[in-house]
C-alpha cells in the first residue's frame, strides 16, 4: 500500500480540500497522512524537500499536486 500525505494549514480552503480528498482517494490502494503545518512545523522542511510549495497540497507517489492556494510554505516558517 502506497502512502498519500495531505500538508496543509488549517485554513478554511485546507480543511475543505482535506474533506474532499479524504473521500476521493481510494483507501485499498493509499493510506492517507494528514499533516498539519501549523501544528507540525517540525514537518516543514519535509514538505519542502517533497516539492511542496503551497497548501493544501497532496504528495502521491513522490509526485506533488498542489490544490488551491491556501498559504505559501514560506509563510508557515
Amino acid at each position: 500500500m502506497s502512502i498519500a500525505i495531505f500538508y496543509h494549514a488549517g485554513c478554511p480552503v485546507c480543511l475543505g480540500a482535506e474533506q474532499m480528498v479524504a473521500d476521493a482517494i481510494d483507501c485499498t490502494k493509499y493510506q492517507v497522512e494528514v499533516v498539519h503545518l501549523g501544528d507540525h512545523a517540525d514537518r516543514i522542511a519535509e514538505a519542502e524537500a517533497a516539492g511542496v510549495k503551497s497548501v493544501p497540497a497532496l504528495v502521491l507517489n513522490d509526485q506533488v499536486f498542489h490544490i488551491n492556494f491556501g498559504a505559501s510554505i514560506d509563510d508557515l516558517k
